[in-house]
């Protein structure tokens, strides 16, 4: 039931933010700037937050989607950190934790 619940919240989470940083708002767009990354990067990322989503979901590709996952929530955790915007760290915390949680049973 947990493995369940935290697999599909995985996917939900990772194909929410690949929609946002994929479309790109002004908001995103500015943050990525802000940290130094090229104007392509949102769209890339979004695009494997994307990947990550649909391998979580596939039993198959399961164990590839949380690496894939857990690759780029940890940049996102390090480039957080270097720039010391905190107040994006909680949304992160959850990833971790709901990966770990889908990790364990897979």
């Amino acid at each position: 039931m947990v493995n369940t619940l935290s697999v599909w919240l995985l996917v939900a989470g990772f194909l929410g933010a690949g929609l946002v940083n994929a479309i790109g708002p002004a908001a995103t767009r500015s943050d990525f700037a802000r940290w130094g990354y090229p104007r392509w990067w949102g769209r890339f990322t979004g695009g494997l937050e994307m990947v990550s989503a649909v391998l979580i979901a596939l039993p198959v590709s399961r164990v590839v989607g949380l690496a894939l996952g857990a690759a780029i929530i940890a940049a996102a955790v390090l480039t957080v950190l270097r720039h010391r915007e905190f107040k994006h760290l909680a949304p992160l915390g959850v990833f971790v934790a709901v990966i770990a949680l889908a990790g364990i049973s897979s």
